[in-house]
């Protein structure tokens, strides 16, 4: 394909990170794993790294670590505040263990949520905010981390898309009480499949570390204020004080992220690079809005939006995009209420979410790569020019 949507970013290095595992006959989660949990909380300046078999079970097992804190737990029948545009697995975690979901807009320009709206969500109810940025573009989290504390709210922070971006040089995913990260195949950074939560906080560290494995004590280092120890070895290495899952990452996987985490910053600016000409050829054109940068972006791909006001028409433009050989898909999830999955939900929508349904009706998003992009991306631009000549 011309202009893929994804691409590999491996070389020999994952694939001997991978023959070494396969020579050291240890497949589940060891040392490697250990090893990368370290050195990543390390890069985005952080305690505590809880490495999981994907970024939907980090969110989950993120989640799940605040309704069993010794002090201030959240319970069922909370209220979160969320954004309207996002990845399924940010909002399910929320409605499996029973929190209220109020949904607010977005800003059109970012695609991250709109701060001026957190006030009209606030209830005694909320407990918890949830601040997500989009496609590799901050969030305003500085905002949200002062809306926060201000509240008493736990903020949790969906970092899946955005490994790597800075607002104010402090690197996102680390601006909540936890943030968490995926490395599925198209992101940053890609360990075939895996998650990682970070945090500074060590009683949420050691609460995910039960729960990602079946609830038990073993990964839990003696002394946590998580549980009491007790005398009875034959008993006390399958000792369960949590309901957990089985969300472990594999051996591999560890291995692959230390080589991969090697690569990120030269791999982060040639994404900035293609985002450069991206924005120097469609920026100013009334036709396409598209991210406006908020701090320095990691630029997981490139969203457009068909500016409504032309009345454009999307299918036309996507037959133009393949006939031209350039994969396309929806803005992340779209707008999470018009999914048939929102029946399941007890959920509000505060003043309407008009900006979030203009980017799923009107929007679409086309790759990134770490490498040079210059001609896929001048060809994206010469193709929705023609085809949208007439709105000029």
């Amino acid at each position: 394909m011309f202009y893929e949507l994804a691409v590999s970013n491996w070389g020999e290095e994952e694939r001997a990170a991978i023959a070494a595992v396969v020579e050291s006959d240890r497949f589940t989660m060891g040392p490697k794993v250990a090893e990368f949990e370290e050195k990543f909380a390390s890069y985005l300046g952080c305690k505590f790294g809880v490495m999981v078999n994907s970024g939907s079970s980090a969110n989950l097992v993120a989640v799940a670590s605040l309704f069993f804190r010794k002090d201030n737990p959240l319970k069922a029948g909370d209220e979160a505040i969320v954004p309207a545009l996002s990845w399924s697995t940010t909002y399910h975690p929320l409605q499996q263990y029973g929190l209220k979901l109020k949904f607010v807009d977005i800003e059109i320009d970012s695609l991250n949520i709109d701060c001026s709206k957190l006030e009209a969500a606030l209830t005694p109810s909320t407990k918890m905010i949830v601040g997500v940025s989009i496609l590799g573009n901050p969030a305003a989290l500085d905002q949200l981390r002062d809306f926060a504390d201000a509240h008493g709210l736990y903020f949790f922070e969906d970092n899946c898309e955005s490994l790597d971006a800075e607002l104010n040089g402090r690197k996102t995913g680390t601006f909540g009480d936890m943030g968490t990260h995926s490395f599925f195949f198209s992101h940053h950074i890609a360990t075939m499949e895996g998650g990682m939560v970070v945090t500074d906080d060590e009683e949420l560290c050691h609460l995910m570390r039960s729960l990602r494995a079946h609830g038990w004590t073993r990964d839990v280092p003696k002394g946590s204020a998580v549980y009491e120890p007790r005398d009875e070895d034959f008993y006390e290495a399958y000792r369960f004080i949590l309901p957990g899952y089985n969300l472990r990452p594999v051996e591999m996987s560890g291995a692959i992220g230390l080589e991969q985490l090697k690569k990120l910053p030269a791999m982060t600016a040639m994404r900035r690079k293609n985002l450069a000409l991206f924005q120097e050829l469609l920026s100013g054109d009334d036709r396409f809005i598209i991210q406006r940068e908020n701090g320095k972006s990691s630029s997981f791909c490139f969203p457009i939006i068909l500016n409504p006001t032309h009345k454009p028409d999307r299918a036309r433009v996507f037959g133009a995009l393949e006939n031209a050989d350039i994969g396309y898909r929806i803005i992340t999830g779209g707008s999470f209420p018009k999914h048939d999955a929102i029946q399941h939900f007890d959920f509000e929508i505060i003043g309407g979410v008009q900006n979030a349904n203009t980017a799923h009706d009107f929007g679409f998003f086309v790759g990134n790569h770490p490498f040079d992009l210059t001609p896929q991306i001048e060809r994206v631009y010469e193709v929705l020019d023609k085809v949208c000549a007439g709105e000029r």
